[in-house]
């Protein structure tokens, strides 16, 4: 379980106080860890700048990664409401961070999530929150479309379910191929969104519009 830290000179700025919520024995690994690496790197983690980098890195991590500490499907379930409505319900644009599992690097994007009802829609909020609980682990883009549309669509049981995902990859950027205005765009559907070419294409022209 998470414990709240007590304040540091770095919770307390303007007169604001930040709360922050870790795993203080995961906190204390994690910082060890990237003491060696700044020490293998060549770097002093004694001088001032980096005195406290490995507890603030080790922190990040902890952020970065909380994804693994959610139950996606529980997300769900906590708002399913009876409803008879049978057209597409579409979610845009949903703001992705994740971290690649090959370099341990962000890329970061847009996720487009639609399903249609059969019976059961649920909450609008909780398809971003399943969205971040999947992003929120070192990951593949390619298999993190495909845990999104899975758990929506075992959870929720609709007539159909897709999910793309547009992000840029820092692994592709900063280092390797180095190309810096490359997308990578993913897709996974379900039901009707497979079967209906017309239903797929409605998507695919939503997403692509500019309505707000």
């Amino acid at each position: 379980m998470a414990e709240e830290k007590g304040v540091g000179p770095d919770d307390v700025v303007d007169g604001y106080m930040r709360r922050e919520l870790f795993n203080p024995e995961r906190l204390e690994q994690l910082g060890g860890h990237y003491a060696g690496i700044l020490e293998a790197i060549g770097e002093d983690p004694r001088r001032d700048g980096l005195q406290r980098t490995p507890e603030r890195v080790a922190k990040a991590l902890q952020f970065l990664t909380h994804g693994y500490d959610l139950d996606p499907a529980a997300i769900l379930r906590s708002a399913l409401f009876t409803e008879e409505y049978s057209q597409m319900v579409l979610v845009k644009d949903i703001e992705v961070y994740s971290m690649c599992e090959h370099h341990m690097l962000p890329f970061f994007g847009k996720a487009h999530v639609a399903y249609i009802p059969d019976g059961r829609i649920v909450g609008l909020s909780k398809l971003p929150r399943v969205v971040d609980a999947y992003a929120r682990r070192l990951q593949v883009q390619e298999r993190l479309t495909n845990e999104i549309r899975d758990c929506i669509q075992e959870t929720l049981k609709p007539k159909g379910v897709a999910v793309v995902i547009e992000a840029q990859h820092l692994c592709m950027q900063m280092r390797g191929i180095q190309k810096q205005n490359s997308v990578t765009t993913t897709s996974a559907f379900t039901g009707i969104f497979l079967d209906d070419q017309r239903t797929r294409e409605e998507f695919i022209e939503l997403i692509s519009a500019r309505l707000h």
